[in-house]
């Protein structure tokens, strides 16, 4: 079998990763690894600066044998077949709006024009990364859930995401449920843990990382906003567990860092609805991401 090879990037606002994948193996080679921080609100050319020196650094990678296509992991909104950013009021990519990036790469690499370059969503490069980390996973149906400044959420049912049916939501996104007085995200988000902390204590907290210290050292109240956490949580994606009949829930972003505080609620929760289940946490979102978004030229 010919080995084939991929460029993957992770994009985000104020950062891209890059690395060589192995597309016969679906693994990324960590040594290729590069990572640049940067503001994305910058006109495009000096945004696509950094996104040429992205590339560019993988190209010269040894592990790098010959270029099968390009796979970008970005968020939206955007449209994933046509490679046009829709990304508008979000504080990043402000001078995006419209362009479609495909057109902005050619114009600066001289790729053959059959070249794949193809994106996906960052959620959905997520959870489609942890099936792909061990191929035993791909008959699985799989819920990720991504844990951060919002609440990012994909269905994948054998290794292909799931985005329409009734068995899940409307996209396969659960941000945007009715939840309570509001939406799922005001209530599990990084906002919504901050906020649910104030709600208790009266003490305005900017930042998770502070309230996770705090509840670490004992501070009552900030272990009971990762209690309700984890209740909300539960609440919110139990109903899809059992529609989609989940054998796998993978669970990451930044607030799985803090695990330790609102994962046992949830398992309670789950065991209280007779729900068997493999619970997966993981901590290396980049690199899962960068498999997620190559696994659309595995596929191909």
């Amino acid at each position: 079998m010919k080995k084939r090879f991929a460029i993957a990037m992770d994009v985000g606002g104020s950062h891209i990763t890059s690395a060589v994948v192995d597309l016969n193996e679906m693994k990324v080679f960590k040594e290729s690894l590069f990572k640049v921080s940067f503001d994305s609100n910058l006109p495009t050319n000096e945004v696509m600066d950094f996104w040429e020196n992205a590339i560019r650094a993988v190209l010269e990678k040894p592990q790098l044998e010959n270029l099968s296509g390009i796979a970008m992991a970005i968020p939206g909104p955007f449209d994933y077949e046509e490679g046009t950013c829709w990304i508008k009021d979000q504080d990043k990519y402000e001078n995006f709006y419209g362009l479609n990036i495909k057109d902005l790469l050619r114009e600066r690499f001289d790729f053959d024009q059959n070249l794949p370059i193809v994106f996906e969503n960052d959620a959905k490069s997520f959870g489609k990364g942890e099936v792909y980390k061990n191929m035993e996973n791909l008959p699985k149906n799989v819920m990720a859930v991504t844990l951060g400044t919002g609440l990012g959420a994909c269905f994948i049912k054998k290794g292909k995401i799931v985005s329409t049916g009734h068995k899940v939501p409307p996209n396969g996104e659960i941000w945007n449920l009715s939840y309570k007085n509001g939406m799922a995200e005001d209530a599990v988000s990084l906002r919504a843990l901050l906020s649910g902390y104030h709600n208790l204590s009266g003490i305005q907290i900017n930042n998770g990382l502070d309230l996770y210290l705090l509840a670490v050292d004992g501070d009552q109240k900030a272990i009971q906003a990762f209690t309700e956490f984890g209740e909300d949580l539960a609440e919110i994606i139990i109903p899809w567990l059992k529609s989609f009949n989940v054998n796998m829930l993978v669970i990451g972003g930044k607030i799985a860092n803090a695990g330790d505080l609102f994962l046992n609620v949830l398992r309670k929760k789950l065991e209280e609805s007779g729900i068997e289940i493999e619970l997966v946490i993981s901590t290396d979102n980049e690199t899962t991401a960068l498999l997620g978004a190559a696994s659309l030229l595995y596929e191909a």
